[in-house]
């Protein structure tokens, strides 16, 4: 599990049979959870899972939290599925927490969620439901909400290529939005499915699959840290004869940016990570100048955040920004006030 070396690997197929139903075996999930200070949603994103019939345990990978923060979350629902904490391992990165949950799990599906995501009553078991009538091996995510209901962006997204990626750092999708050449990377601005669809990729904040499918390819490539490890794994197992899967019909509360982690390094790393996987996955087939100047775009946005970021932090501390910060609140008590009066 969790190799550093991701070859290309062939999952075992599983055709499907007459009634329409793959030959998985009983729905039991377990349930993988990576919290690193995450915060108190980690309560009600335990409570939820807790809540599914169909988990049968919940693995809980504590890379960093406060003292006591786990185990007050997890206190605050006292029944539903067992709750297995592995802590001591430090902030081993998001890829190999997932690969250590899934070396403790008991269960024949895997289900891999966000700490600040809350699951609808009935959302494993459609889930799950949804899936018997794929042929295996299947990948399946759900679709990611805001509070107020918007699909969130990542809920979907084509194949990250580096053209795909220049497109985007360049903004060439401006000069013809509709155009197949300027495909954007994120779906969640068209229409969305109506039922179960092949995607491309879908999001590390929640998918199910067979845990025998994840173990045949080596789970997550424990050489990204943070992001960029759910684009690689949708890839690979694609590659290795897989089929991913979007499912709109169970809508994931996320409510994001929920841990203490520092936002400029998150980025760093996304970046770092976007970059390794262009040399992993698209090295023999684009022209290495053009993967550099790919990097380079993506560093220098990088670059042009962290100083917008640091600019910002300035003008707080100066106190030049409080008056912004009044405006918006002004605006928040006026949209509240209006639904109040409907």
């Amino acid at each position: 599990m969790g190799s550093n070396s991701q070859s290309s690997k062939d999952l075992p197929a599983t055709s499907v049979d007459g009634a329409g139903a793959s030959a998985l075996p009983a729905p039991a999930i377990t349930a993988i959870v990576i919290s690193y200070f995450t915060g108190p949603v980690l309560a009600r994103s335990i409570s939820s899972l807790r809540e599914q019939a169909e988990i049968g345990e919940i693995i809980l990978v504590d890379n960093g939290n406060f003292a006591g923060a786990v185990a007050g979350a997890v206190e605050e629902s006292s029944s539903g599925a067992p709750v297995q904490v592995i802590s001591g391992q430090g902030n081993i990165g998001f890829a190999a927490a997932c690969n250590l949950g899934a070396a403790a799990a008991r269960h024949d599906c895997l289900l891999f969620f966000n700490p600040d995501a809350v699951m609808p009553a009935g959302g494993a078991a459609r889930m799950l439901n949804d899936a018997t009538s794929l042929a295996r091996p299947w990948l399946m995510g759900a679709k990611l909400v805001d509070p107020d209901g918007t699909e969130q962006q990542g809920s979907r997204r084509e194949t990250l290529t580096p053209w795909r990626a220049f497109v985007e750092a360049s903004r060439l999708y401006r000069l013809a939005p509709r155009h197949p050449y300027f495909r954007r990377f994120n779906l969640h601005a068209q229409p969305c499915p109506q039922d179960v669809a092949p995607t491309p990729t879908i999001s590390g904040a929640c998918f199910l699959l067979p845990r025998e499918d994840y173990d045949a390819i080596d789970g997550m490539d424990e050489r990204y840290f943070l992001h960029v490890e759910d684009v690689d794994f949708c890839l690979r197992f694609a590659n290795a004869g897989g089929a991913v899967y979007f499912n709109p019909n169970v809508c994931i509360i996320h409510f994001k940016s929920s841990s203490r982690a520092n936002p400029v390094k998150i980025e760093a790393r996304k970046t770092a990570g976007v970059i390794r996987y262009f040399n992993t996955h698209f090295a023999d087939t684009y022209p290495r100048a053009f993967l550099w100047l790919v990097a380079g775009l993506l560093w220098l946005s990088f670059g042009l955040l962290f100083v917008r970021r640091a600019i910002g932090k300035f003008l707080r501390l100066a106190g030049i920004c409080a008056r912004t910060g009044m405006r918006g609140i002004a605006r928040a008590r006026a949209i509240s006030a209006r639904r109040s009066s409907r």
